[in-house]
This record gives C-alpha cells, sequence and structure tokens, in this order.
C-alpha cells in the first residue's frame, strides 16, 4: 500500500518541479528591449530609401533591401506559429544548451552566413516598402506585445526547429531581424549603392 503513496507523491513532486514558471522581470526587461531596438532600427533603415535604392543588388545571387524586408514579412508568421506551437505542448525540464549568450551573438555575427529555406526565400511579390512595412510592424507588435504580457512559462517549452527553450526562440525571432538588418546596411555600404 505505501509504495502506490509513494509513486504518487513523486509523481506530483514531478509534476510541480517543471510547473509553469513567468519569466523573470530582467529576461522580460532584455527581451522587451531587444524587440524594440531591432523594430526601430529597420524602419529607420528602410523608411526614407528609393525604389531604385530599394532594388539594388549588389552581386547577382544576393537579395535587394526590398528582398530582405520581404523575408521578414514571410517568416513573421512562421516564426510566431513555431513559438505558439511550442505553448501548446506539456512543460518539460530546462534544455542544456549554451544559454542566450549565443543566441544574440547570432544577431551580431554575420561572418557566419546561411541560405533560408525554400519556403522562407522571399518570393518577390512585395513591390511597396509601405506595405511592407506594415506587415512588418504589424507581426513584431504582436510579438512585442506578447512579450510584455504573457505568463507562459516560455523556459519550460522547447522549440524542436532550433533545439531551444521558447524564450531563446522569441529572441531569435530578434536578433534574425538584427541580422537582416545589418545585412540591410552592408547592401548600402556597397560602393555601387545609388546615391539619392
Amino acid at each position: 500500500m505505501r509504495a502506490p503513496l509513494l509513486a504518487a507523491a513523486l509523481a506530483v513532486a514531478a509534476v510541480a518541479s517543471i510547473r509553469a514558471a513567468e519569466m523573470t522581470v530582467q529576461e522580460r526587461s532584455h527581451l522587451v528591449a531587444h524587440l524594440q531596438m531591432t523594430g526601430g532600427w529597420l524602419v529607420d533603415e528602410v523608411s526614407t530609401l528609393t525604389p531604385q535604392q530599394l532594388a539594388f543588388r549588389p552581386s547577382a545571387d544576393s537579395w535587394t533591401i526590398m528582398q530582405v524586408l520581404e523575408h521578414l514579412v514571410v517568416v513573421g508568421p512562421i516564426y510566431w506559429n513555431d513559438l505558439q506551437k511550442s505553448l501548446r505542448g506539456k512543460p518539460s525540464p530546462p534544455l542544456a544548451t549554451s544559454g542566450d549568450a549565443n543566441i544574440l551573438w547570432y544577431g551580431i555575427d554575420r561572418a557566419w552566413r546561411e541560405k533560408a529555406i525554400p519556403s522562407e526565400v522571399p518570393p518577390g511579390k512585395l513591390k511597396d516598402l509601405k506595405e511592407g512595412l506594415e506587415a512588418y510592424r504589424k507581426q513584431h507588435t504582436q510579438l512585442l506585445e506578447y512579450i510584455r504580457t504573457t505568463k507562459d512559462d516560455l523556459r519550460g517549452h522547447h522549440v524542436d526547429r532550433q533545439g531551444c527553450d521558447a524564450y531563446q526562440w522569441a529572441l531569435l525571432i530578434s536578433t534574425h531581424e538584427q541580422r537582416h538588418i545589418l545585412q540591410i546596411r552592408e547592401i548600402k555600404a556597397h560602393p555601387n549603392f545609388p546615391i539619392k
């Protein structure tokens, strides 16, 4: 009779050890600050560009600034759905990862490049900067408001696609934007970039 009670008590203790936990004040503050930075920075980088500047291609196999923006518009809902899907699963113990620092470096270090997977390549449909920025702002604001207000346990849910927790995935969305902002700056720094 004692063995079933002990087993039940251990099961309750195991569930309690992975109970839902909100982000810490510091985690929320850091993530909100990063999202505010990338949201404002992207708009500042592109909002005054001419159609010729938006269409400038530094090389045959590189993206234009408009394609970079379209890529961010395309991946926004995909990344949001990945985040929400991870939160529908059962909570899990924390991952043994290298932590948030590597995700922050991902946004800064453009020495390492990767190609977008086919579903995330810009299809070339975006022709209007204002329309692209409105779509980007809508998606970015949705994530920012979610992070400001959520009580979800982001550390206790995992995003299989990246092998990280949901907090790190939200941070990765922002650092991914940062990478592409730096890409835009590289395009603008090209010696043949059109001058207004």
